[in-house]
Formats: C-alpha cells, sequence, structure tokens
C-alpha cells in the first residue's frame, strides 16, 4: 500500500501550483497565448519538471488560468438573457465582454479561438453568440436595436477591440469602455435626443514612433 504524502509535500505541491497560476495570468495576460510555457516556470520560480507535473499540456495549463474569467463570461450572459429590458441586456453584454478582453490579452485570444486547440473557450463563444443573437432578435422586436445588425457584426467589433491590447495597460480598461460604448451607439436603432451620454475620460494614448524622429 502507498503511504500517504508528507504533509510538507502536498503543501509545497500547493504552492507550486497557485505559483504557476499566478505567473500564468500575468504572463498570458500581458503577452498573449502565444507566450512559452518556460516564461510562466521561469516567473514562477519553479523548473519546467514541475511545471509539467501540474500542467501535461499548455492547453491544461490555460484553461485553469483563465477558469474565473470563464464563469465570468457565463454569468454575464445568463444575466444578460435574464434582462427583462432586451436592449439593456444587449448592452450590458457587450460592455462586460469587452472588459473581460480588456484585462487580459490572453483570455482575448482564447475567446477568439487563436489557441486553436481552445475548444472550451470555442464553446463559450458560441454560446454567447448564440445569446446575442436572442437578445438582438428581442431587441430589435422592441425597436431598441438597429434592424440590420446580425451577430456577425459583434464578431468584427470584438476582432476590432483586441486592437487595444496594444494600448499601455494602465490605459486599456478606459479605452475599452469608450469602444464599447461607441459600438453601443452605433448600434443602437435611434439615437437618443437631448444631451449625449458622458463617457468615460479618454485615455493619453502615445504613438510609436520611427528611430529619429521628433
Amino acid at each position: 500500500m502507498t503511504a500517504p504524502l508528507p504533509r510538507t509535500a502536498r503543501s509545497d505541491a500547493r504552492d507550486n501550483r497557485a505559483r504557476i497560476l499566478d505567473a500564468a495570468r500575468a504572463v498570458f495576460g500581458e503577452e498573449g497565448l502565444s507566450a512559452p510555457m518556460r516564461e510562466v516556470a521561469r516567473q514562477a520560480g519553479v523548473g519546467p519538471a514541475t511545471l509539467y507535473r501540474h500542467f501535461p499540456t499548455k492547453q491544461a495549463l490555460i484553461t485553469e488560468t483563465f477558469a474565473e474569467q470563464r464563469r465570468a463570461c457565463h454569468a454575464a450572459v445568463r444575466d444578460a438573457l435574464a434582462d427583462a429590458d432586451p436592449w439593456h441586456g444587449f448592452q450590458s453584454l457587450i460592455e462586460r465582454i469587452c472588459e473581460l478582453h480588456a484585462h487580459s490579452r490572453g483570455f482575448a485570444d482564447a475567446f477568439m479561438t487563436a489557441f486553436p486547440e481552445a475548444m472550451d473557450f470555442a464553446a463559450d463563444q458560441e454560446r454567447t453568440l448564440r445569446a446575442v443573437g436572442e437578445l438582438a432578435r428581442r431587441a430589435q422586436q422592441a425597436g431598441r436595436l438597429r434592424p440590420g445588425f446580425v451577430v456577425d457584426d459583434l464578431v468584427l467589433m470584438l476582432t476590432a477591440h483586441r486592437g487595444l491590447q496594444d494600448t499601455p495597460r494602465a490605459a486599456r480598461v478606459t479605452a475599452s469602455r469608450r469602444f464599447a460604448a461607441y459600438v453601443i451607439e452605433a448600434f443602437r436603432a435611434a439615437p437618443e435626443t437631448g444631451a449625449p451620454t458622458p463617457l468615460p475620460p479618454a485615455p493619453r494614448l502615445q504613438l510609436a514612433h520611427p528611430p529619429g524622429t521628433p
């Protein structure tokens, strides 16, 4: 009969796993899913053997790393569909998805299936798009959403939103909220009259210049 592992060994294993996941959230969050596993191990302060003992494949690590974001995505879909006002539900879903993507380049990559083996995330995307389709149908019936809107418009919007990942981290979330606000206004069937809804302050963005350019 195999003797149980000493308590200290189990504790070390838990600590290593937690450090690996923290490092993966940081590395994938900033560099995207193309970041190598060895960089995760380096930032976690563990060897490659320890990393692969806990997560035999990169897909396993990615799935566990973004488990919280996936739950938040599921909750956003559920809350939007349950909203009695379909236009409000439609807006809230766009805003929450954009915010999740703004916080992590890796989650945005996985959600948009840039990582081919991320089947769990592909299912999340499919679930979200079905919800958007249902909300769009309700909002159009209520006269709040443009009649010509199709679900592919949301895919186009999220693809454009990924461009904000090159924005400095400190300004990214604010830029994402402004982006979502403009997109929602573009989707609206009849723009509201009167004073416009104020948008969050615009972040100060810096453009890269070629060497030698003042």
